[in-house]
């Protein structure tokens, strides 16, 4: 049995003994009983040794023990004091210090192969850690909180797709595939670069104060996507139209915006709506109204491959969900030519 697991089978006041014990020897322990005491300082501390315990008590207490009994009785005693000694010295000059004791309690706590305690391992960072609700990245067991650069996924997406190339049955290493796993990566890369872009960084300053309270619509901004159900494109334009309320937003930026939504995996309900509500939080306006046309590359090449197929979506915010007059002027705007 080894060291260690016996020293797990000691009891608590055991284990307190063996660490208050500076001249702890460790070949002892290793031929020590589960109920034998723990051993002691040395002799002269006036308590024996495991030796001298393991060692019955001289039987020679009778009042007719007679001298020759004794005499044998001393010798023995004699050579095998003389045998510790020799044992202790043996050890003494042979064993490494004393190892350390853990008292465990729920959980066991590993050794390096060298002896020592290992650090506390870092905590990992989730989504839940204070600091870190808003985070997109968490490298667990790092010290600090440093999400990579897009450069840097490249190396693993392009493992990624060239183990998707091989289960394909391709062989990744032909001349026309050699290089497909890197350009992949860079394309998913662009596809979704708007999980880099904000809104704040978008807009650059690019609203101004103007007394102007009448309908400002851009439409037919082209807009592409990538479905995150099957990972397959969908395209098509948005529309997007407010009331101003003595704040307008530079034309450009509200393409800007469509791009920041667009570059992502994206189903068309929500990215209508999240570009509706970036505009109003950009300009506070009296409504937003947005309105995307959509033709799906899941629904085209697969599925039930339906190509003339176009999918609608609207999101109308302020006046024009409340007003009917001003949703249709706008809704009139968007569908003349």
């Amino acid at each position: 049995m080894s060291f260690t697991r016996q020293l797990s089978e000691m009891s608590a006041s055991e284990l307190n003994d063996a660490i208050d014990d500076t001249n702890f020897p460790q070949a002892h322990i290793l031929s020590r009983g589960r109920n034998n005491s723990v051993c002691s300082t040395s002799s002269t501390s006036g308590t024996s040794s495991l030796a001298e315990r393991a060692v019955p008590p001289t039987t020679a207490n009778s009042e007719d023990a007679n001298l020759t009994g004794n005499v044998v009785d001393n010798e023995e005693q004699l050579q095998q004091q003389q045998q510790q000694q020799q044992q202790q010295q043996l050890v003494a000059s042979t064993t490494h210090p004393r190892p350390r004791l853990i008292l465990k309690t729920s959980t066991s706590i590993p050794e390096n192969s060298d002896g020592t305690q290992p650090l506390t391992p870092m905590t990992p960072r989730t989504s839940t850690t204070p600091g870190h609700e808003n985070c997109t990245f968490h490298h667990d067991l790092e010290l600090d909180h440093k999400p990579p650069t897009r450069e840097a996924l490249l190396p693993d997406m392009a493992r990624s797709y060239r183990l998707l190339l091989g289960g394909l049955g391709e062989n990744p290493d032909r001349q026309g595939l050699i290089k497909t796993p890197e350009r992949a990566a860079k394309a998913m890369l662009y596809f979704t670069k708007g999980y880099d872009q904000n809104l704040e960084d978008v807009l650059n300053g690019a609203v101004f104060d103007e007394d102007h309270d009448e309908m400002v619509v851009v439409k037919d901004i082209e807009m592409f996507s990538m479905c995150e159900h099957h990972l397959v494109p969908f395209y098509g334009k948005v529309s997007i139209g407010y009331l101003p309320c003595n704040k307008i937003l530079g034309l450009s930026k509200l393409a800007r915006i469509v791009e920041i939504f667009s570059r992502r995996l994206q189903v068309q309900e929500r990215l209508t709506k999240q570009i509706a509500v970036a505009v109003t939080q950009a300009v506070q306006p009296a409504g937003v109204a947005v309105v995307v046309e959509g033709v799906h590359m899941c629904m085209v090449m697969r599925g039930v491959q339906k190509i003339n197929s176009k999918t609608v979506t609207s999101t109308m915010l302020g006046v024009f969900r409340d007003d009917p007059k001003t949703r249709e002027e706008f809704l009139n705007l968007v569908n003349s030519k």
